[in-house]
């Protein structure tokens, strides 16, 4: 089976061309494996690039542990930068993911990604709530860089509320007036990742309520992100994950 490796800010996957729709989607201790740093390939998630008949491909998402994953903002824009490689869009695209429609934008350094409209959120004494795309904690903290962010990530996600379903969990620290750092805990990979795409959205949305304007300036450790918006009453619409995707390599695999 030929795979191909892509990365967008340190969010690394594997990707396939599985637009004759063979690939088992089943195989969970398979995907799981493919994933895998030691025994496989590699990465944060597998994802797969499928024809549609209403849409210019269809981005089916899963996490390392081999189950099916709800929106990845990282691994939209990484699926867009995919079909374009392959030539199967252009500079501007509509596909279908997990959550709904998705458009996107491609340029040459960078994929801008619209996101899903949110309407309502949680805004709690120490922390936000929200979807976008995937569940989101978020939580302001100083010395980020110092931050223990697997532990800490962890004790919230297998708290009574979450510990069921699961949600990712993201620390941010305030930077400057127009620039945030985030660090997230992932859900389905159960440790902390390079950078997560919906995780950073979420934190830029939250940062608006707070003081902060769109765009508002993302760094993490996989890199550099940007969120632009439109607040509206108790949501939020045209939101754009932007930041750069490309390809690592590629190979083939047994």
């Amino acid at each position: 089976m030929k795979f191909y490796k892509y990365q967008a800010t340190g969010n690394d996957f594997v990707m396939i061309d599985d637009r004759s729709n063979t690939f088992d989607v089943n195989n969970q201790p398979y995907i799981e494996r493919l994933c895998d740093r030691r025994f496989g390939i590699g990465a944060d998630g597998l994802i797969l690039l499928r024809n549609h008949p209403d849409y210019d491909f269809e981005m089916v998402y899963f996490n390392a542990d081999g189950n099916i994953g709800s929106m990845c903002g990282n691994g939209g824009r990484s699926c867009v930068r995919f079909a374009h490689d392959l030539g199967v869009i252009g500079e501007k695209t509509t596909f279908l993911a997990v959550d709904g429609e998705h458009e996107a934008i491609v340029e040459k350094d960078r994929i801008h990604l619209k996101m899903i409209d949110l309407e309502g959120y949680e805004d709690n004494k120490d922390h936000f709530y929200m979807d976008t795309g995937s569940p989101h904690y978020v939580t302001f903290v100083e010395d980020i860089k110092d931050f223990d962010v697997y532990s800490g990530g962890r004790a919230i996600r297998y708290n009574e509320r979450f510990k069921l379903e699961g949600t990712n969990v993201n620390f941010v620290e305030k930077l400057d007036d127009s620039t945030i750092y985030v660090r997230t805990y992932e859900r389905g990979v159960e440790d902390e990742t390079f950078s997560c795409g919906t995780g950073v959205t979420a934190c830029a949305l939250s940062a608006s309520t707070v003081g902060y304007s769109s765009p508002v300036d993302i760094k993490t450790l996989g890199g550099d992100l940007s969120i632009s918006f439109e607040k509206t009453g108790n949501g939020f619409r045209n939101i754009y994950l932007i930041g750069p995707a490309t390809m690592v390599f590629t190979g083939e695999i047994d």
